[in-house]
């Protein structure tokens, strides 16, 4: 049977959502995003892009460049509240689908033909869409996942796209190489510097030379080129890590205070982990210094979840890293090689009485917010934490505009 893959957008999604909320933005340039100049631009209005400006921007460069846009910092929660809303309509609605992020949505709506015609029955998705949730959404509809994603960018605005089985290559081939999903600043650039633009002339090469000058990322981009692309509509994906970081407003060289970030980030996602019923084996620390370089340092470790086991590893990987001559704008702490399970009690290290205290704080913070303890070398990092589970299924609040 033929496949036939939808893929779902909510354009501009946090502006849309600021929209909703406030009507006297709409026609307005709006920047979402972080409001210091390290702040970074985390959606904008179409009518900034004709300044310029683009998702990921720093946000003082978006401002030079839009200097009457509205610049609005954004809710997480808020935004999570409106996405959900949408995804309960999806869910409704469809028989299989996966949430890839906030605002975008996979389904898979093979053998729905015979019943209904997919294209009517996507289209009248989107228009419940539009009517209950008060959101513009765009969709584009093919045989797989890869080609529908680029039809509804080319849909975008609020509109929608069929790409009939057959004429997948011709509807990619005038396209930029920059519309392949996976294609991003630096891969675009390299395939520029060979001389390429369109996609079209990607499909005329020979796999191989994709291969030798990209690796295997080549053989991947040049069949999405071709408008192949088997990979399944996955309705939940467990994941793999998690991590948090934090850019300072201004460069610090406050050892005292950098410790303190570390440890409140640390036990936030330590929590996490327990919350999840998940264990971490890896821990990796992250720097990036005034000058723009970043470093990074990683350990294995037994599995745990333990905030007292986790932060002896995590300050003693920064001591490694940290060089004391630069200052420092932005560190991170990651723990990766996730598995499922709880804490194992070490029999000669660990007492009935640090045991409770875990199962004290961890209801307390299920029931009053995971900044409601805390210890007191973090209370300078109060505002990390995170709005939900993030072993729930939901994916990750990410820049509302990103390369996959």
């Amino acid at each position: 049977m033929q496949k036939t893959i939808l893929h779902l957008d909510l354009d501009t999604f946090f502006v849309s959502v600021e929209r909703k909320l406030d009507s006297r933005l709409k026609q307005k340039p709006i920047l979402v995003g972080g409001l210091s100049d390290r702040g970074v631009v985390a959606a904008c209005s179409y009518e900034t892009r004709g300044y310029g400006v683009h998702s990921g921007m720093p946000m003082r460069m978006a401002r030079e460049l839009c200097p009457e846009a509205v610049v609005i910092r954004g809710n997480a929660g808020t935004y999570s509240k409106h996405s959900d809303e949408v995804t309960e309509i999806i869910k409704e609605q469809v028989p299989l689908f996966e949430k890839s992020s906030i605002d975008e949505f996979y389904a898979d709506l093979t053998g729905m033909d015979r019943f209904f015609g997919c294209y009517r029955y996507a289209t009248e998705l989107r228009q419940r869409i539009i009517q209950e949730a008060g959101l513009p959404i765009s969709f584009g509809l093919s045989v797989n996942k890869v080609v529908s994603k680029m039809a509804t960018g080319e849909a975008k605005p609020n509109n929608q796209l069929k790409i009939d089985f057959g004429y997948e290559k011709a509807f990619l081939a005038p396209l930029s190489i920059k519309k392949i999903p996976m294609v991003g600043d630096k891969t675009y650039q390299t395939l520029r510097n060979l001389g390429l633009r369109q996609i079209r002339t990607v499909q005329e090469m020979p796999v191989e030379v994709m291969q030798q000058v990209l690796g295997a990322n080549g053989r991947v981009i040049w069949k999405r080129a071709q408008g192949i692309d088997n990979s399944p509509v996955v309705p939940f994906c467990e994941r793999k890590s998690i991590s948090t970081e934090r850019t300072f407003d201004r460069d610090t060289i406050d050892v005292h205070r950098l410790r303190g970030i570390l440890i409140a980030m640390t036990e936030n996602l330590a929590f996490q982990l327990r919350r999840g019923s998940k264990l971490t084996a890896c821990v990796t620390v992250k720097i990036r210094y005034s000058d723009f370089n970043t470093y990074s340092k990683q350990l294995r470790i037994p599995y745990t979840s333990a905030d007292h086991k986790l932060i002896p590893k995590i300050l003693d990987l920064f001591e490694k890293l940290y060089d004391r001559r630069l200052l420092v704008r932005l560190i991170g702490v990651r723990f990766s090689h996730l598995v499922s399970g709880d804490y194992q009690i070490n029999l000669f290290e660990d007492t009935e009485e640090v045991l409770n205290l875990y199962n004290a704080m961890d209801r307390i913070r299920e029931r009053f917010g995971d900044k409601s303890v805390i210890r007191a070398s973090g209370l300078g990092a109060r505002t990390i934490g995170r709005m939900h589970n993030p072993f729930d299924g939901r994916p990750p609040i990410v820049l509302a505009h990103r390369k996959q």
